[in-house]
């Protein structure tokens, strides 16, 4: 309770505090961003083997045919090109990066930019969020929710898909934010009102694009993202929250099309507007409903 009070009121250190846990943060959440999708790509090979060959597994549950353990903590962190294993000092976050120039120091392999910038993303998002809700119990659920999203749109730019390990525990965490008692950014029953109708909001959109072009405009993941988004603000900020992803998704994609030559049938994640707006209005919602409201008259 002292450390509380005491970042309380020092504004200025619980940002910085927020800053390094945030980097911190980031580290953790490069190894979710690359493991999680090939963790579940090894495990629906497994099932299918399972199912084609009638490999049923044995005592320990792994079959003659099973991979070596591949999980978010084995094995340990290695430079892909050497194999080289990581040591705790190379894996400062952003600082071992720009010590080492970008580069393994056994092999000299090019470590992607990306790796640092999503550490310094999630430390400023963190500082971001301290600075608005202070050092409070909100600000630890926003914490939590903002890792989450961040995991989610990377992941969903490199493979598309919006993992159901993580969409659905936010989900069932916005739900407990909200229980009575607390109800830290809505009502419990405006939460569960929120989660119904983000869910079916993207689903009944999914449909009419389907009936009317043949073609699926957008993966179950975005359904199951936007009813975890409403259990967490509630109802009344869903539709801040499509109007925003939509609009910055739209903006992104004529871009693409126009500058990078993006073909029109290459489908764009549409996961990571959708965090995105759902942070932005977890922070801000009560504003940019206001404008959004104004706006409509």
């Amino acid at each position: 309770m002292l450390i509380l009070e005491y970042l309380q009121a020092h504004p200025v250190l619980a940002s910085g505090v927020a800053l390094v846990f945030g980097m911190l943060m980031g580290s953790f959440l490069n190894v979710v961003i690359h493991r999680l999708p090939v963790m579940m790509e090894r495990d629906w090979q497994a099932q299918a083997r399972e199912v084609l060959a009638g490999e049923a597994p044995d005592d320990a549950g792994t079959t003659a045919a099973s991979p070596p353990p591949f999980n978010l903590i084995v094995p340990r962190s290695h430079c892909p090109s050497c194999t080289q294993t990581i040591r705790a000092l190379e894996n400062i976050p952003v600082v071992s990066y720009l010590l080492q120039r970008g580069r393994c120091r056994s092999c000299g392999w090019r470590i992607p930019l990306r790796y640092p910038l999503v550490e310094l993303l999630s430390g400023v998002l963190s500082v971001i969020v301290v600075a608005h809700f202070g050092v409070t119990i909100a600000a630890a659920a926003a914490l939590g929710m903002t890792y989450a999203l961040v995991a989610l749109a990377f992941i969903d730019l490199d493979t598309q898909y919006l993992p159901d390990g993580i969409t659905l525990p936010l989900l069932w965490a916005g739900l407990a934010v909200n229980l009575p008692g607390s109800g830290i950014f809505a009502s419990l029953p405006d939460a569960v009102i929120g989660a119904m109708a983000g869910y079916l909001s993207l689903w009944g959109i999914y449909w009419l694009f389907k009936l009317f072009t043949g073609k699926e405009g957008m993966g179950h993941g975005d359904f199951k993202l936007m009813a975890a988004l409403g259990a967490w603000m509630g109802w009344s900020m869903l539709p801040a929250t499509v109007l925003l992803s939509s609009l910055v998704g739209a903006v992104v994609g004529v871009a693409l099309i126009v500058l990078r030559g993006h073909e029109r049938q290459v489908p764009i994640p549409f996961g990571p507007y959708i965090a995105a707006a759902g942070w932005g209005c977890l922070l801000w919602g009560d504003a940019i409903n206001r404008v959004y409201l104004g706006t409509l008259g």
